[in-house]
């Protein structure tokens, strides 16, 4: 409590069932008459565009849509989409999808307004003057892509992901709306709700977290871990839709005020140069990056594991960090996640090359609360194999 923080997030946030009916309205509040509408290839395919299409047409908007998104996207389509909405004259832009759907439309945004190329905003505060209003709409409960500062891209001319990091990523609007999330695919609400998970936990054990990014990240860890198996096995259950998709929301204000740590610097490498999607690649490296971690934050994890309901009285400190380790890995089992990098390919003799790698993502290693080595990092890529 002696030291100055500050707190950061979205301009505005809505949350309820039946949200998204205001997206019209919210776009009006910005002052947009033009939205480029950013989806998701496959959802895109899959019905999104004829329902986005029908809303606005309803609502009397005019839009353009750029749906090529895919997973893990290139940073070349950042710049596609910003020659999308500079084209149509486009004076908003809405993100409506996964975190990858959302990265890419905060970076158009801001790639229209500053003219410049996607590559030349990569890295932390290089972004020099705000983007396009935006309105950020997410279709999964995972990311908190609709709260953050944060656009991740892999650069495939160095087979490595990299981000642009800056306050004018900020969406002005945040729409969340748990009757989107209905029909996402049990093995996609497992593997971005673990990644919400994780936010939480790294931010929560992050040396930079503040007394309110900590009572936000804890209460993510609650509602994720006591509403995730729910969603998994009975999707349609509305009511632990909403509170995971709350939960997603804090874990990512949290991230977006003390930051994440080793697994994200971690699991980068893991998505640049085998493709693996970041919340699984997240998944996988979680157990391993928290035992090791373990003796830096032990009354954290202590707390962690009592925020997920194992019983911690009469228990040694040490003996209590340790059970939050377990209780993360019996929800991974629980939704079903049993991948390694085994059982994914990655062959053991690439862990040196992976780990030079994830040093140079310095930021989340900063933020981790015990250093990290090359040889570290190393072991803890063997731990989860």
């Amino acid at each position: 409590m002696n030291t100055i923080f500050s707190f950061t997030g979205a301009g505005k946030i809505v949350f309820g069932n039946g949200a998204f009916e205001q997206l019209a309205a919210q776009i009006g509040e910005l002052g947009g008459t033009k939205p480029l509408v950013v989806l998701d290839k496959n959802l895109s395919a899959a019905g999104l565009k004829e329902r986005v299409t029908a809303y606005f047409k309803k609502a009397g908007i005019t839009i353009a849509i750029f749906d090529k998104v895919e997973g893990e996207p290139p940073l070349e389509l950042a710049d596609e989409g910003a020659k999308a909405a500079a084209s149509k004259k486009c004076d908003v832009v809405v993100g409506i999808g996964g975190g990858s759907t959302m990265d890419v439309a905060k970076a158009v945004a801001v790639i229209v307004t500053n003219k410049g190329k996607a590559e030349d905003y990569l890295g932390l505060g290089n972004i020099p003057g705000p983007g396009l209003p935006t309105v950020m709409v997410p279709t999964t409960a995972g990311t908190g892509s609709e709260v953050t500062f944060t656009s991740v891209f892999i650069r495939k001319d160095l087979n490595k992901k990299e981000g642009m990091n800056s306050p004018y990523l900020y969406p002005d609007i945040a729409l969340l709306d748990p009757e989107l999330t209905l029909s996402i695919p049990s093995h996609v609400t497992a593997t971005t709700g673990v990644d919400a998970l994780c936010h939480a936990i790294e931010s929560y054990t992050s040396i930079t977290a503040s007394p309110m990014s900590e009572m936000i990240s804890l209460e993510a860890i609650d509602l994720i871990s006591s509403n995730l198996r729910a969603c998994v096995h009975n999707g349609g259950d509305l009511e632990s839709r909403g509170q995971m998709l709350l939960g997603s929301l804090y874990a990512g204000l949290g991230l977006a005020n003390a930051g994440v740590t080793a697994v994200h610097s971690l699991s980068y490498p893991l998505g640049g140069m085998y493709g693996i999607p970041h919340g699984l690649a997240n998944t996988i490296l979680l157990p391993a990056v928290m035992n090791f971690n373990l003796p830096g934050a032990l009354e954290k994890f202590a707390v962690i594991a009592e925020v997920m309901g194992v019983p911690t009285e009469g228990l040694s400190l040490n003996e209590a960090a340790g059970l939050a380790v377990g209780v993360v890995e019996d929800l991974i089992d629980d939704c079903g996640i049993y991948d390694t990098l085994e059982t994914l390919g990655i062959p053991e003799e690439d862990f040196p090359k992976l780990a030079d790698t994830a040093m140079t993502v310095a930021r989340p290693l900063a933020n981790n609360p015990r250093t990290v080595t090359p040889q570290d990092a190393i072991e803890i890529y063997s731990d989860a194999y």
